[in-house]
Formats: C-alpha cells, structure tokens, sequence
C-alpha cells in the first residue's frame, strides 16, 4: 500500500528534523574542540612567557648585572658593568693610558656629605687611573649613586661608579688589562679598586672602597682587581655614616640602608 501523502510529508519533516540536529550536534562538536584547542594554546602561550619570565628573574637576579661571584674559597667578588669587551683588546675610546702621567693623584670623592682623601697611582695603575681622572674631570661621577654594600665578615666593600644605579652601566668604553692587583690577594682597608666582570678587560667606571680588610681570590686567569689607590682620610665616618647602617634588604650585599651618592670628585 503506497503511503498517503500526510505519511510522505511527515517522514520528511522527520528526516529534516534528524538533519537539522545532526547539523547543529557537529557545530556543537566543533565549537567545543575549538574551545578545547584555544584553551590549550592559550595555556601553552601562557606557560612559555611564565618561563620566560622566571627565566629572565633568575638571570637577573642569579648572575646578572651587579650580582655577586663566588669565589673559589666562597667568598663574592666585585662585579661590574655585563659587557661584552674585546677579548684581550680596549674596546671604545678609552682614554689614554699617558694621562696619568705617571704621578700621583691626590683629591677628593665625596659620598653624600663624607669627604673621602684620596690617592690615585698614576704609575702602577696608568691605564685605571687615566680613565679615573678623565671620567672625574668630565662630571661623569657626578650625582651617581653606590649601588651597592656587603657587610660579609671577610668582604666589606663599597661598590659606587654606575650611573645606571644597579650595577649594568658604565662609559661607553671597556678597558684592561689588570694593574697594580695585590700579589697576596688581601687588599687593606682603605684600598680603592676597579670593579670588573670576568674578562681582565671589562673595566669601566665602577670601583669599589674596602673599608675592611678583604681577601678576594684571583679569577681563573691569575688576574685580581686593578688597584688605583687608596683613601687616606675619611674612611671611619664612612664606616659610621654608611656602612654600618648596613644593607637595604638585610641581608649582606645590596644596596645600601642609607641611600649613597657621589657628590664630589676633584683630583690634581
């Protein structure tokens, strides 16, 4: 019996009905792996830049710019500007090494409100203190801060000279090699010294000011820190009136609890 034509009708509204579902059952489907697709990238993009970022924190604050070396007997070391020098060679235009002149510098570095007396050796450190007396007689020093104190029993230093504030700038020159370093590896309280990364050729405009006796061990190569002279006075207020006010974080090598800045530096 053929079917009526009520019955033909309504098996294709069925079958519509059966079509329609399955359309919008497959959109439904396919919204729902894109949703799972976006997710999972999203995820993975997230994750990259958390790596990224805690990467880049690690570096910065595990062995980056102004972060303190180990040394062999475990004792830090001064670190200067991160550059990338010349091996072996100047880079820039470093001063000349004859504006020295072979004498010695004598003057004053004025931290905040404390006059330091100085002694710059013109000639066991020509190179160094050429560079000192350039970057002193051009205001370079001016306002710029000393990022940086340890108060560690056997490493007490004043690291100052970054005009960036954080231990990564310096001139627009890189200079070596290592003069006038101490044969023994204790520089005196009172020592004035270049701060360097681990290239002898990687000097620039930060130094520090060992206010206690500090062994610091030679670099792999044999070199130690240029020693360009010494404070002759004023070194006891500067133990006073800043390092014994110790370090920011409380721990014992960081910025300084009382904020230190170059405000003088005039040399003859």
């Amino acid at each position: 019996m053929a079917p009526s034509n009520k019955q033909e009708r309504e098996t294709r509204e069925a079958r519509g009905r059966v079509r329609s579902y399955q359309a919008r059952k497959a959109v439904n489907e396919h919204q729902v792996k894109r949703r799972v697709r976006d997710n999972i990238l999203a995820g993975s993009v997230l994750v990259v830049v958390l790596v990224v970022l805690v990467g880049a924190q690690l570096f910065y604050f595990g062995g980056g710019p102004g972060t303190p070396a180990p040394s062999a007997s475990g004792t830090a070391t001064p670190t200067a500007e991160p550059v990338t020098p010349t091996p072996g060679a100047n880079a820039g235009d470093v001063p000349s090494s004859d504006l020295a002149e072979g004498r010695t510098w004598t003057g004053t570095l004025t931290l905040n409100d404390i006059d330091l007396g100085v002694s710059l050796d013109g000639a066991l450190a020509p190179q160094a203190v050429s560079s000192t007396v350039s970057l002193a007689a051009s205001g370079f020093y001016d306002d710029v801060a000393c990022h940086r104190l340890t108060t560690l029993e056997d490493f007490s230093v004043l690291q100052c000279g970054d005009p960036n504030g954080d231990g990564s700038g310096g001139p627009n020159y890189y200079y070596g090699p290592v003069e006038n370093a101490p044969a023994d590896n204790v520089y005196p309280a009172g020592t004035i010294a270049m701060a360097r990364s681990s290239d002898p050729y990687s000097m620039g405009s930060q130094f520090f000011i060992v206010y206690e006796d500090t062994p610091i061990d030679a670099s792999a190569d044999g070199s130690g820190y240029t020693v360009i002279g010494t404070v002759t006075s004023g070194l006891d207020q500067l133990i006073s009136g800043i390092a014994a006010a110790g370090v920011a974080d409380g721990t014992e090598d960081g910025a300084p609890v009382v904020p230190t800045t170059i405000t003088g530096f005039s040399l003859q």
